[in-house]
């Protein structure tokens, strides 16, 4: 970060809080042109004064704009801070359904744009763009309240607003769950459950499950998400009188996957095995792998979750078995954060046979497909530490450069 000119620095961080030159100007009580010229460098800043109430204004740390940040560089500065977190937190604290119940909405949001803003967060999850991810959510948030009060009364755009905003409670769940917030991921997923039931879309219902019983077990309770996840499956269940869609086996595989990973953490071999049986019996009837419902649910991803609960049950080798029989191609065609995600539990598989120089480059395989999902999750940051530590003789020269990128002290 120490190359990076200071103004950029400052244009960073003031991007990054949703400030225009003009509203940053305003509270510096500086002009606008004072701000364009810092940015591109004409005007120098070199009086610790200026620079601390430009660091007070973008709520950083000053070292931060002097690129003499101890811990983290700019590119792991893309996950996301505390600022990030309480304005997704306010989002969430949001209430917008009440006023509506007396007064309309006089303008509500247009729901073709907000379909088309949906979509787009679902893939920037799913290609694991975090920092981008969180700093659009709470703008999102608002978006989808405000058009889930306007549209009441059961008709069909009633219907689609709480369709759209059960989603966003959904990608804001597993965002913050991924980063170490659990417990606002288990609040956004938890109202993804009501409003996802107002929709009438059962099968969005049972995804919102799956968003449930994911925040329930990195909350430390798995025999609460393992509940809550077969309760729903066995609703969802194919009952054999007509064929299921491949959007109820979908959903239905996905809620059966989490339920195994709950059993594991528990350490419950045989309810692993069960649910591991009934979720081969989805995904040989869906046939492939596919993304309804944005549950990336299929042969592959059933394959990537028998690593994982490995993992979980402290069977490092019979992961590292299950990863050397997925086809290559199969799990190349799969989105990034998927794959990054299972070379992150192969990293930990490894770790628990000893063998830490795969570990290292798993990790490094995860940073190459989707850095964020490596950088930024904190469970990537405790294997990054015990590569370090247990690696003999000195790391090389990647594992090195990757640890001072995740801000992993060696």
């Amino acid at each position: 970060m120490d190359e990076v000119p200071i103004g950029r620095r400052v244009a960073y961080w003031r991007g990054r809080r949703n400030m225009s030159q003009q509203v940053f100007a305003d509270r510096l009580g500086k002009s606008k042109s004072w701000v364009d010229k810092v940015e591109r460098g004409v005007r120098r800043l070199d009086k610790f004064s200026v620079l601390h109430e430009i660091a007070d204004v973008l709520r950083v740390d000053v070292q931060l704009l002097l690129g003499k940040e101890p811990e983290r560089r700019t590119d792991a500065l893309n996950c996301i801070d505390q600022v990030e977190v309480e304005a997704i937190r306010s989002a969430l604290e949001r209430y917008e359904s009440m006023p509506a119940f007396f007064v309309p909405a006089p303008d509500p949001p247009a729901l073709d744009e907000v379909r088309k803003s949906v979509r787009h967060a679902w893939l920037t999850l799913q290609y694991a763009r975090y920092g981008v991810l969180t700093r659009a959510l709470p703008k999102l948030l608002r978006d989808t309240q405000a058009a889930d009060a306007a549209y009441r009364g059961g008709d069909e755009r009633a219907q689609e607003a709480a369709h759209l905003l059960g989603q966003v409670y959904q990608i804001a769940s597993s965002t913050l769950r991924k980063l170490g917030e659990h417990e606002l991921a288990w609040l956004a997923a938890d109202r993804s459950m009501a409003v996802s039931q107002r929709s009438g879309d059962l099968l969005l219902t049972g995804v919102a499950t799956c968003r449930v019983g994911n925040a329930l077990l990195a909350l430390g309770r798995p025999k609460s998400a393992l509940e809550v996840n077969v309760n729903v499956a066995s609703q969802l269940a194919p009952n054999g009188c007509r064929a299921a869609s491949a959007q109820q086996l979908s959903v239905y595989g996905l809620l059966l996957l989490q339920g195994a990973m709950a059993a594991a953490r528990i350490g419950d071999n045989a309810t692993v095995r069960e649910l591991f049986v009934a979720a081969q019996e989805a995904a040989d009837q869906l046939g492939g792998d596919y993304n309804h419902y944005w549950t990336s649910f299929g042969p592959t991803n059933l394959s990537l979750h028998q690593a994982a609960a490995a993992v979980e049950l402290g069977e490092g080798g019979r992961a590292v078995r299950t990863d050397q029989e997925i086809d290559p191609d199969r799990f190349n065609a799969l989105l990034p954060e998927r794959r990054a995600h299972h070379l992150l539990d192969l990293a930990r598989g490894f770790a628990q046979i000893g063998n830490m120089e795969q570990a290292g480059e798993s990790l490094l395989r995860g940073d190459q497909l989707a850095p964020s999902e490596i950088r930024c999750r904190p469970i990537a940051h405790e294997v990054m530490s015990d590569v370090l530590r247990r690696t003999r003789g000195a790391p090389s020269s990647p594992i090195v450069e990757l640890a001072e990128h995740m801000g992993v002290g060696i």
